[in-house]
């Protein structure tokens, strides 16, 4: 079974499959003992089980597939920590044919809705419970899982070989309206500095979200510009406002004050129902939709900007006032405030630059010499926000469309932690935006917003796994526990994560070492054990848990280069590294690459020492180089030629992507489109761009279909509208075809970029390339030549062979 396969099954991708049973000798592996986890992926027979989780009375785990079970005493065993737990009554028919689908060994993955009691977790065949089992007459449920790991029964593979024994439940539908009558929050944070044309399309957006909204769900208006103004919706007879002043900087108990919120503090805590007061500025849909949709229509642009002078806004004055006003309503139940602003923060709190126009917004060069003074202040306060947001559920998202900086660089830190959504464009009226926005009101097949809020992941670990830390749209719970590593990695110190809010597709990295006494023995197993509690769209309370095992193996046993897997590898490396970048300068980011590649070279590569040409790298090692190679050119890396929102924007996106995403940002995919047969993917180099072909570029944020110089001047003169060239207006259309279907399927949407040869454009497909052939290049053979002293994949391999086989 290879790892995507496992992927599939567990949502999990490890660097290393097998792990070596002491911590020197996991050190020794370069590459840190890590797993890509996808917390919520969609599985096509995830059991949803309508009733709560068993718990292991000490250490906390599920009961799992992995579990011992002595049916005749009802009791189990725990895999982590060995605690006898006694089962429930509820379990009274439990038996070696009559299993809960948790014990289930095809599900390493389950989901719990949270006390909702609609049947027991087992039933006899004289019960009538709601629980059956299917189909009752081939249950045999093998005695390796249900009694205990023997050597044959940890092979993951088996898992797949039990694919008869499922369990099926007669649940009730779950009600789209939470039981309190109170759905999602939204805040609308709306910069009026913006162009009439532009506002006018934003509006029109923001009429049609409302409009779609759940009846349940809660919506507020701010709107900005030198000043503040929070919109009363339950004020009909007129337009009433609170303004602040968009210079201070209130604290959140202020903002509350000045309006007119009144909050309790026991309704802070996890669970707890929120205190929400009859007042104006959040209110359902159903009791304001017509005051909020006329509020909307009225914004109106302000255009009062003196020459020479940028517009004045207060952006991060307006998103306090948004955190301010969720934190008196909504404690943890999911909520999110929507900036939307075409122009830098030129006052107050959050300044990324002051109106005049003659002082520039920062660049990567200034921030490097200290030449941006208001970038550390502006950082401070953002930073101090998040931990607001993360204590209350609140999500921050931002939509900037300008031709300028915003401040996404500022704000990345509150946005990336609270699990917000980014967007750069130039414009409101762009197709971009729109299905950006769309994106995060889509339904699902009960009609519930598919949004997700308010979750908590938490690892439990057998005692000879400690955990190091993780990386990704998460804030730590500072939860320590004898499983947490004194080796800090990233969000760390913690057994518990915090997260605003969770997608389907959401990933976060987790690192762990071999704890220091080992009485561990080659071939036994460990568990990881990953609990995700999460606010589902309709507002109930679900819990998904993940058990995985793998096993410890001996130093320089074959399992270890056999269970490597090298895409998972580059993906977390790159996590790393831009994790990294945030406090170091990039020339030190690459070096710290370099000499992680080398050392990882040295101990997998097969050579003689002192001899280059000698060195082979296995097939499970070979594209791990070539990862690297692209990762240190990336714009994750080098910021030559992007400005610090581009930047920050980019580094977001990869610190919450999977494998696959994360590696077509490292190394984007190329295919050709010819007429000699159906696209090829083929490498992606200089070498690659020919006359008669066409070429489908993919880099994850931008799309290129780049046409030869034959096939541009066959177009252009109309060759493709002539029937007789029928396999030419075919050959036209296949890349455009592919291209709008990745367009249409990723968020945040990719540019579409249609160049041709030698146009322009094409700089968007030669910057990625492998630059094979350059100015320097004694024999050109007629490819196209990249200007650049950048070194070649050729050279870089060559490079890191002649250093590995150093001794």
């Amino acid at each position: 079974m290879d790892f995507v396969e496992l992927e599939a099954i567990e949502g999990l991708r490890w660097s290393w499959n097998s792990w070596p049973a002491s911590k020197a000798e996991a050190s020794a592996l370069v590459i840190p003992l890590s797993i890509m986890c996808t917390p919520l992926m969609q599985f096509t027979d995830l059991p949803l089980l309508n009733y709560d989780p068993l718990l292991c009375s000490q250490c906390g785990a599920v009961l799992n597939p992995y579990a011992r079970v002595d049916y005749s005493s009802r009791i189990w065993i725990c895999p982590f920590c060995y605690q006898k737990n006694t089962f429930p009554r509820s379990y009274v028919g439990i038996s070696e044919t009559n299993l809960p689908a948790e014990l289930f060994p095809t599900y390493s993955t389950v989901e719990y809705q949270i006390g909702k009691k609609y049947s027991k977790p087992c039933s006899t065949s004289n019960s009538n419970s709601n629980l059956t089992y299917g189909p009752s007459s081939n249950l045999n449920v093998n005695h390796n899982w249900s009694n205990g790991l023997s050597s044959s029964s940890l092979s993951l593979s088996s898992l797949m070989s039990s694919s008869s024994l499922v369990s099926s439940f007669s649940s009730s539908s779950l009600s789209g309206i939470d039981s309190r009558g109170f759905g999602p929050a939204f805040v609308f944070v709306v910069d009026i500095c913006s162009a009439n044309e532009e506002l006018r399309t934003l509006k029109n957006e923001l009429l049609l979200v409302v409009s779609q909204l759940p009846e349940n769900a809660m919506v507020g208006l701010i709107t900005f510009d030198s000043m503040v103004h929070v919109h009363d919706l339950g004020f009909s007879d007129c337009s009433r406002v609170v303004v602040f002043h968009g210079e201070r900087e209130l604290s959140s108990d202020k903002i509350r004050e000045f309006l007119g919120i009144h909050h309790t503090k026991q309704h802070q805590q996890l669970g707890k129902t929120p205190a929400i007061q009859k007042q104006g500025f959040l209110l359902p849909v159903s009791d304001c939709e017509f005051n909020i949709t006329t509020a909307i229509e009225e914004i109106h642009s302000s255009t009062h900007v003196m020459p020479g002078h940028r517009p004045q806004r207060s952006t991060g004055a307006a998103i306090s006032a948004a955190v301010g006003l969720l934190e008196g309503h909504l404690a943890n139940t999911g909520s999110r405030v929507m900036v939307f602003t075409s122009g830098p923060a030129t006052l107050g709190p959050g300044i990324i630059v002051n109106s005049n126009l003659s002082n520039a917004i920062r660049t990567h060069r200034d921030l490097i010499g200290g030449h941006a003074p208001y970038y550390g202040k502006s950082c401070s306060f953002y930073k101090k926000l998040s931990q607001r947001l993360s204590d209350a559920s609140i999500v921050l998202d931002l939509f900037a469309c300008s031709l300028d900086q915003v401040g996404a660089a500022e704000m990345r830190v509150p946005i990336e932690s609270s699990g917000g959504f980014m967007m750069l464009g130039e414009s409101f009226e762009s197709d971009q935006f729109r299905k950006c926005l769309r994106h995060i009101f889509n339904r699902d097949e009960d009609g519930n917003l598919n949004i997700c809020f308010d979750a908590t992941i938490e690892i439990v670990t057998t005692k000879d796994v400690k955990i190091c830390g993780a990386l990704g749209p998460c804030v730590s719970l500072q939860n320590k526990n004898i499983s947490v590593s004194g080796n800090e990695i990233g969000e760390s110190g913690t057994n518990m994560w915090k997260l605003c809010t969770i997608a389907h597709k959401t990933c976060i990295a987790f690192f762990f070492q071999v704890g220091n006494e080992q009485e561990v023995h080659s071939g036994s197993a460990f568990f990881i054990q990953f609990i995700t509690r999460y606010r589902h769209g309709n507002m109930g309370i679900r819990k998904r848990v993940t058990t995985a095992a793998r096993r410890w193996v001996a130093k320089h046993s074959p399992e270890i280069a056999a269970g490597f897997d090298q895409e998972a590898a580059a993906s977390v490396m790159a996590k790393l590294a831009i994790h990294r970048a945030e406090s170091c300068y990039a020339r030190d980011v690459i070096r710290w690459l370099d000499k992680k590649l080398i050392r990882f070279a040295s101990k997998f590569g097969d050579y003689v020492q002192e001899d280059p040409s000698s060195f082979r790298l296995s097939s499970n090692f070979s594209l791990y180089p070539q990862f690297m190679y692209y990762l240190r050119r990336s714009q994750f890396i080098d910021v030559f030629n992007s400005s610090p929102d581009e930047t920050a924007f980019y580094r977001l996106v990869l610190s919450r992507e999977g494998v696959v995403a994360s590696l077509i940002m490292i190394q984007p995919t190329l295919f050709q489109y010819s007429f000699d047969g159906p696209p090829v993917p083929v490498l992606l180099d200089v070498r690659s761009i020919s006359p008669d072909v066409i070429l489908l570029f993919d880099s994850y944020f931008y799309v290129v279909i780049h046409y030869g110089s034959k096939i541009a001047q066959w177009r252009k003169l109309g060759y493709d509208k002539d029937p007789n060239h029928e396999n030419l207006r075919k050959l036209l259309e296949a890349p455009e075809t592919d291209a709008e279907q990745l367009v249409a399927e990723r968020v945040p949407v990719p540019k579409l970029i249609k160049c041709d040869q030698h146009s322009s454009q094409a700089r968007f497909l030669l910057a990625k390339l492998n630059p094979s052939v350059t100015h320097n290049s004694t024999f050109t053979d007629g490819a196209d030549v990249v200007f650049t002293d950048d070194l070649s994949l050729q050279v870089f391999i060559d490079s890191l062979q002649a250093l590995a086989v150093q001794g």
